[in-house]
């Protein structure tokens, strides 16, 4: 097999004929080559969005436009959305863009995903054998002309019958339980507030349904600025050497209060995710919304299809292996896209009848 000579500093790129698909990476200058570079042996290099805007202009002409644009160098707003909107107004054919998710922070991801900077968040250190097949599915998944896109089915009912069901039974079913557990709402406020220093509510960031990200509220049961202390524990995360996505819980975590491993064995914890519920952010039934940290690992085609499905405070996960520290991530992530494909009104019934004895967790997790 013949493959391509680079000389980065001279921008030069000797092409030579090879079936891997070309493709256009945007890196910095002085990036050391790694490993995958050799397996596409039509592939270009610059360094910078304007760079790239004229090679694609000159290779438009002689219709050898790239399968892909992978961009890895650091997060550039502005001049990303100069390039998105450059592309779309000057090019005819679709190229698929992809991000390096090692330059994204979390709020970079979240910007970039809300606004559709990029079609797909990837590692590609980890995923570059599968930079030509995604290339393939982001071509086929946008080409589509508006009269195909109408003609597909859709994965749900277009009336969308069962999400109107659910929708209205999570509000009737939240409503009353916050009612009814008013009083427990009262006293673990009171226990919370006199046991330690902090707000009574811990509310973080999280991602639900279509990585819509939303303020999620729990009982805090951990000291407070717990969350800065997560570097200092994670060579005790149970999912330390597990592959795949990255999933952060702790056996007998110490960030936990006294009362707050009663709340968590208890799941009452979960209370005020009622209001969550009430306020369409969750479903009762649905798939965990996750840390944003967590969710970024989880944006690949192989994992991305469990954010089909709506946050939940209870789900396949609880009532089948909650608190069981020998569970990998990729049971968890496959538990999701289970239920993301599989979810149903009666679907639903049974998870919730499921729910109370899967409550009392085994471990301290």
């Amino acid at each position: 097999m013949l493959t391509n000579v680079i000389n980065k500093d001279s921008k030069e790129v000797l092409l030579q004929q090879d079936n891997v698909p070309a493709m256009l990476f945007i890196e910095q200058k002085d990036k050391p080559l790694e490993h995958y570079h050799q397996l596409f042996s039509e592939s270009f290099y610059v360094s910078s969005f304007q760079e790239a805007m004229v090679l694609l202009k000159k290779m438009e002409i002689l219709s050898a436009l790239p399968e892909m644009i992978i961009i890895d160098i650091p997060f550039q707003k502005n001049e990303l959305f100069i390039f998105r909107n450059w592309m779309k107004d000057n090019l005819e054919a679709f190229i698929p863009t992809v991000y390096n998710i090692k330059h994204l922070n979390n709020d970079d991801a979240i910007l970039v995903f809300k606004n559709r900077m990029v079609h797909d968040v990837i590692n590609v250190s980890v995923h570059y054998n599968t930079l030509a097949e995604k290339a393939r599915f982001l071509k086929k998944s946008w080409n589509q002309s508006p009269d195909e896109k109408r003609k597909r089915k859709p994965l749900l009912d277009p009336n969308c019958k069962f999400c109107f069901s659910k929708r209205i039974m999570d509000i009737v079913l939240s409503f009353i339980a916050i009612i009814l557990f008013l009083p427990v709402f009262i006293v673990i406020a009171i226990i919370i507030k006199f046991e330690s220093k902090g707000p009574i509510i811990y509310k973080s960031k999280r991602a639900g349904k279509g990585f819509k990200v939303f303020n999620f509220f729990k009982f805090r049961t951990m000291v407070v600025d717990a969350d800065k202390k997560l570097a200092h524990l994670s060579g005790k995360n149970q999912y330390h050497n597990t592959q795949g996505p990255s999933f952060f819980k702790i056996k007998d975590d110490p960030r936990i209060t006294r009362f707050g491993k009663f709340l968590r064995n208890s799941s009452l914890d979960e209370l005020p995710q009622l209001f969550n519920v009430l306020k369409g952010d969750m479903s009762i039934v649905g798939n965990r919304p996750l840390p944003l940290y967590e969710a970024n690992s989880l944006t690949t085609d192989e994992w991305a299809e469990r954010f089909m499905a709506p946050a939940g405070i209870t789900g396949l996960w609880q009532i089948s292996k909650r608190g069981n520290e020998e569970m990998s991530s990729e049971e968890r992530v496959l538990l999701d896209i289970s239920y993301a494909r599989n979810r149903s009104l009666s679907g639903d019934l049974k998870i919730m009848l499921k729910t109370p004895s899967a409550l009392l967790q085994k471990t301290n997790v």
